[in-house]
């Protein structure tokens, strides 16, 4: 097997633990570097100290001036949209060909849904990995535009309260804004919406996504079949990934159509998607699937640039 590449996480919190562990437990072409926080006494980096990680709690300028800093090939930003931009700033004066998975929604780069566009931005120095909503979402709505015209999708994200750390909540404007033109950019709609639910119900409940897509009249089993494939993808990296039930049709005549703010009168097939993501609680318990599927899909993204990375350095040498 190829040397591994070296990776260092930004943020402390719940996203950024989470997916330190992914990395030490199934990371095949990247290894941990160092876990970078703000607060020195953070569970995750007081975790990371156990598990043998090196740890600064003086954010990117701390990960910029410590030892072995230059052997790092991949930054993973889990902190806010505000704070990635500096990040990226800093990093990229520091050390320009370092590669950046942002799992915020700064969105500095382009935006990589792994079963969808991820092999288009192996060489990007910067890719977005859109939100947690988007990750589960824009896969459905992706499958609907292999088969039909979408004219509308939009999503509904709810996840536990306790699985929202501080990060998150700072960024429930640009989570809207940044899910809604990702289903457009990436999954094919003419028009997005995205909309997310912090649930604080006790117990707390597992991750649900509820997708609505208006699309042009094609056959329903075309378009169940689509889906159902995609979820089958999906799930080679996000296991607890499923739909919750049978997906739903209904056909909207064009005596009784339906009107689309800022869009028009539809008429066509409106598909309903229902579903349920399971954390793989890694770090925080299973009703977590927000956490793993964000720290899912980051790792496929870099396990992915990591393995090409490789492949080009041994052909050039």
């Amino acid at each position: 097997m190829s040397k591994k590449r070296k990776a260092a996480i930004i943020g402390s919190g719940n996203i950024g633990t989470d997916l330190m562990i992914k990395i030490l437990r199934h990371g095949k072409h990247l290894e941990m570097a160092a876990m970078v926080g703000i607060d020195p006494d953070s569970d995750g980096l007081a975790r990371a100290a156990r598990m043998g990680v090196p740890t600064t709690h003086e954010g990117v300028q701390g990960l910029i001036g410590m030892n072995g800093f230059e052997d790092i090939d991949f930054v993973f930003d889990a902190t806010s949209a505000s704070a990635h931009i500096r990040n990226d700033a800093a990093l990229r004066k520091a050390r320009p060909g370092i590669r950046l998975i942002d799992l915020t929604p700064a969105a500095i780069g382009p935006y990589c849904i792994p079963v969808v566009n991820g092999d288009t931005h192996l060489d990007a120095p910067n890719v977005n990995m859109v939100t947690c909503g988007g990750q589960a979402t824009i896969p459905i709505v992706a499958a609907v535009s292999q088969v039909a015209k979408v004219h509308y999708a939009e999503i509904v994200a709810s996840i536990a309260s306790k699985s929202a750390g501080p990060g998150t909540r700072a960024n429930i404007d640009e989570f809207t804004e940044t899910t809604s033109r990702a289903i457009e950019a990436v999954g094919g709609a003419a028009r997005g919406k995205a909309i997310i639910v912090l649930n604080p119900a006790e117990p707390p409940l597992i991750m649900r996504d509820t997708v609505f897509i208006l699309s042009e009249a094609v056959e329903p089993a075309q378009v169940e079949a689509s889906i159902e494939a995609m979820v089958a993808r999906v799930q080679s990296y996000v296991p607890g990934y499923r739909l919750k039930q049978k997906v739903q049709f209904d056909e909207v005549s064009p005596d009784a159509p339906l009107n689309i703010p800022g869009h028009g009168r539809f008429s066509g097939l409106k598909t309903s998607v229902f579903l349920e993501i399971e954390g793989a609680a890694h770090y925080l318990p299973a009703y977590a699937g927000n956490l793993d599927i964000m720290t899912s899909a980051a790792l496929a993204t870099a396990e992915r640039m990591a393995r090409e990375l490789s492949a080009q350095s041994k052909e050039s040498a």
